[in-house]
């Protein structure tokens, strides 16, 4: 039945790739920005929870797949079934402890595993295939788990912070140096001493700057909503107003 249908949904996109204009005047550069647009209506679905949602997202995102593959099947670059033969073998090869006879301890162990086997085919150096173009935040998070996994790492979490207060303090000394370039390279570290202490407390930095970006969103609309209620716009108030109803929009709005 699995078969059948992404067989069909294939058979779909191919057709549209020739007989739609637009479609066939696409090429893997033209889409890569709405592609990378379609992952994060993914995640955006996955975090309100919306699994309905999630289940079109995930279609949209199937279909750039599929899309991008059409277009390199017309240049003679590869097909769907190389896509799909290429991530069974890698599966497979990655997970020695399910279709082998390795053992594993635990979650850990198994992603040990992962980034040896991901050097043993090939790649110069670990920290290769962490895409430049993904955000700063959860670049940052992949290259000290990276690193980490083969034993270059902090031992406890308290030198991890303090590594942090020692960064703060050299951004603001550069502040008062009136540094600019000097400032930007200390703000930078700041953020990195941040990613790794979040690595140590469990947390996943880019999840957690997202949800205060919508708690930022969800109590900015309070404050203009008590504002409207006076029959007033958000620029005809003051900041004196506006705090006062930010502080109230925190004991509901968490």
């Amino acid at each position: 039945m699995i078969g059948n249908n992404f067989k069909e949904f294939v058979d779909i996109v191919r057709r549209l790739r020739k007989e739609c204009p637009w479609d066939r005047e696409q090429t893997n550069d033209s889409i890569k920005a709405a592609t990378i647009e379609e992952a994060y209506e993914v995640v955006d679905a996955i975090d309100k929870k919306d699994y309905n949602e999630l289940k079109k997202e995930l279609g949209d995102l199937l279909l750039h797949v599929v899309f991008h593959t059409a277009i390199a099947e017309d240049e003679n670059k590869f097909q769907i079934n190389e896509v799909i033969d290429e991530i069974k073998a890698k599966m497979i090869r990655r997970h020695p402890h399910v279709f082998g006879n390795v053992e594993v301890t635990g979650a850990a162990n198994v992603k040990r595993n992962w980034e040896q086997i991901k050097l043993s085919e090939g790649r110069e150096n670990l920290l290769d295939g962490i895409p430049e173009s993904m955000p700063a935040l959860q670049r940052a998070t992949r290259l000290q788990e990276k690193a980490a996994k083969v034993g270059f790492d902090w031992e406890n979490k308290e030198d991890v912070w303090k590594k942090v207060v020692e960064e703060i303090e050299e951004m603001h000394q550069s502040e008062i140096n009136e540094s600019k370039v000097e400032l930007e390279g200390e703000f930078g570290d700041v953020f990195f001493a941040l990613v790794n202490y979040a690595r140590f407390l469990g947390i996943e930095p880019e999840n957690a700057l997202r949800r205060t970006n919508k708690k930022f969103i969800n109590r900015f609309a309070y404050v203009e909503s008590r504002i409207k209620e006076t029959g007033r716009k958000i620029n005809e108030s003051n900041l004196e107003e506006m705090d006062i109803y930010w502080n109230e929009s925190k004991k509901t709005i968490k």
